[in-house]
């Protein structure tokens, strides 16, 4: 287990500092949160991924009933099969919305930094996959589903702002495990355990910064849809 300071580039972080380092303002975390994709391959100590994974776990559940599990992938032969997996998906995903991709310049720089992390999957130190158990739902109202998915995606956005907060990028996609079926024979999953989620982390090659995000009174809606009271305000 590392317990020394791991060069990143211009980051460097010291065990002993991670304390410091999370103590963060919250504002400032959720005003510069945002995804970072493209990551250095330098070594991220396990003091750092363990610490970020246990302030996902202080999130709140269905029931309160805390059924993740985290499997914290460092292994080369299993990243390369998530790789594959995760190239399958975007292969998908790019001839669905190629149209869009090429109307839409911001829509563009996105693509670039996720392809760039499919090329470069294999060379993330960490990747973060949040699991469940049980399955989701396949009958019944569409709220079940969300209900049952609503235990693990509090969990993944702690991980991401605490990852925000110690430095590291990180990212949430579910392209790696869009196969279940794949992805728990990949990662010795049993039945009874579905993966939900992956979050590769690593030492970023960019750096965190101001997002740019619409409007708030452009999203609220008063009671009902499209009273839109607060549309004017500029904060």
């Amino acid at each position: 287990m590392a317990t020394a300071t791991e060069p990143a580039g211009e980051l460097e972080i010291d065990i002993r500092d991670l304390d410091a380092r999370l103590a963060m303002p919250l504002v400032e975390a959720l005003s510069t949160q945002r995804a970072i994709r493209r990551l250095l391959p330098d070594p991220v100590p396990d003091d750092v991924v363990l610490k970020c994974i246990e302030l996902a776990t202080k999130a709140p559940t269905g029931s309160n009933k805390q059924e993740w599990e985290f499997v914290v992938v460092r292994d080369a032969e299993v990243k390369h099969q998530l790789a594959r997996l995760n190239r399958q998906a975007l292969a998908v995903g790019r001839r669905v919305e190629a149209k869009k991709h090429r109307t839409d310049p911001a829509a563009r720089r996105n693509l670039a930094a996720v392809r760039w992390q499919a090329d470069h999957f294999e060379e993330v130190p960490v990747v973060v996959v949040i699991c469940l158990h049980g399955r989701s739902p396949l009958f019944g109202p569409p709220i079940l589903a969300s209900s049952w998915y609503g235990s693990a995606y509090p969990a993944a956005q702690n991980l991401l702002l605490a990852a925000r907060a110690v430095g590291l990028g990180a990212a949430l996609t579910t392209m790696p495990v869009w196969s279940v079926a794949m992805a728990r024979r990949t990662l010795g999953l049993p039945r009874t355990i579905t993966p939900v989620a992956a979050v590769p982390l690593g030492w970023p090659r960019g750096r965190y910064g101001p997002t740019t995000r619409r409007p708030v009174g452009e999203v609220v809606h008063l009671d009902r849809f499209g009273n839109q009271p607060f549309r004017d305000r500029t904060h």
